[in-house]
């Protein structure tokens, strides 16, 4: 086990975990793409929700026990190819894939949960309580997993696996309560704040990078012109401003809320574990958005490009928002933010009724994103008044 009295450094091997949760990401967008459809979008939605359950999971395993013994690293190394497969059959996990999906996930949150049991049993013992009654719930929500994978496809499989992810998600508000076992308390959740804080980061940057890959990857294989480049350096400067949104005051300060906070685990479950989920399918709704652009800058903006534009860019302003209201000192969601969420419900509804040039509206979008961030940027940083009024002088 760490020694959870000091800060718990994110380890090499942790962030060689995180590399196959770029090339998962990256099936989730091919997925949007190529199905373009409800159902694909909500297909898309339930592979995301399983695949940050994984990896959130294990980054709390991560933060209590230590990457750099033996026993630990073995667990993450099999943990992380057990995710690998999972992204592989991720596209076909509603089709010919699904048990293959469903049986890499399960062994992915039952194998690693017991071995905590087992590694907290040995170490301490207080805890080990707390992770067995975690082990049940998803032994309770495996054989929803591999029941859905056996005896369903397309749509109703869909609702079987919503009813396993169901279960897992409302567990940690529930405590997870298990008769006969009473419930897990706040304290039991005692973790590493900075290390919990550090590792949520660094997925915002998985997700960007997962959006640069793409605009990357896409601009490469198109003829270098005038209108192509413009589209590049648009898809870009999103994912430029995204990092900036975030990373400019919202991460520091919620390291600093949950490392100095009474109860950490309570932030941890609610900031971190919950409240990062809609900031990601934000990012990666942006870098759907900035796929079609690319593929066709000199159209006019699709109505696809409209929705996952202004409704990705809007999760991910509600979603950091939210965060960021969680750690300021009045607990009051960014004006900033409000305004951004504002305008982008303006462009959606312009661009809907009136046919707009793709590179013009993608410029639009940008446009609120550095409104966004300018914005923020001088009323954190010495005011509106007091910094025009030193550059006046």
């Amino acid at each position: 086990m760490r020694d959870q009295s000091g800060h718990a450094p994110v380890s090499y091997l942790e962030l060689f975990f995180d590399l196959v949760f770029v090339f998962a990401l990256t099936q989730i967008s091919h997925l949007i793409l190529e199905t373009m459809s409800w159902q694909g979008l909500a297909e898309a939605a339930v592979a995301f929700s399983a695949v940050w359950l994984a990896w959130i999971y294990t980054t709390w395993a991560a933060n209590w026990a230590e990457p750099d013994r033996l026993p630990v690293r073995i667990m993450l190394i099999c943990v992380m190819l057990a995710s690998l497969i999972m992204a592989v059959v991720l596209p076909h996990a509603f089709e010919d894939g699904g048990l293959v999906f469903a049986l890499s996930y399960v062994a992915i949150q039952v194998g690693r949960t017991l071995f905590m049991v087992y590694v907290m049993h040995r170490s301490e013992g207080g805890n080990t309580r707390n992770m067995l009654r975690i082990a049940i719930w998803f032994m309770t929500s495996a054989v929803i997993w591999i029941a859905g994978a056996l005896l369903a496809e397309g749509w109703d499989r869909l609702w079987w696996w919503l009813a396993a992810l169901a279960i897992e998600y409302a567990g940690p508000f529930a405590l997870f309560r298990v008769p006969f076992l009473g419930r897990s308390t706040l304290e039991d959740w005692s973790i590493s704040g900075h290390h919990l804080a550090e590792r949520c980061a660094l997925f915002i940057i998985i997700a960007l990078g997962e959006g640069i890959v793409v605009t990357g990857g896409t601009f490469a294989e198109q003829e270098f012109t005038a209108t192509n480049l413009t589209a590049f350096l648009i898809a870009f400067s999103g994912s430029v401003l995204m990092w900036w949104i975030y990373f400019d005051t919202g991460a520091r300060r919620g390291s600093d809320l949950i490392e100095h906070h009474s109860q950490p685990g309570r932030v941890a479950r609610d900031a971190y574990t919950y409240l990062h989920m809609p900031i990601v399918i934000g990012m990666i709704g942006g870098a759907v958005a900035d796929e079609m652009l690319l593929a066709h800058p000199d159209h006019h903006a699709s109505r696809a490009l409209v929705a996952f534009t202004c409704g990705g860019l809007s999760l991910y302003l509600l979603g950091v928002g939210q965060f960021k209201k969680g750690s300021s000192l009045h607990l009051r969601f960014p004006l900033s933010h409000l305004a951004g969420l504002s305008l982008f419900g303006w462009l959606a509804i312009y661009a809907w009724l009136v046919h707009v040039p793709a590179l013009l509206f993608g410029s639009l979008g940008v446009a609120v994103l550095l409104l966004v961030a300018v914005w923020e940027w001088f009323s954190l940083h010495g005011g509106w008044q007091e910094r025009l009024g030193r550059w006046g002088n």
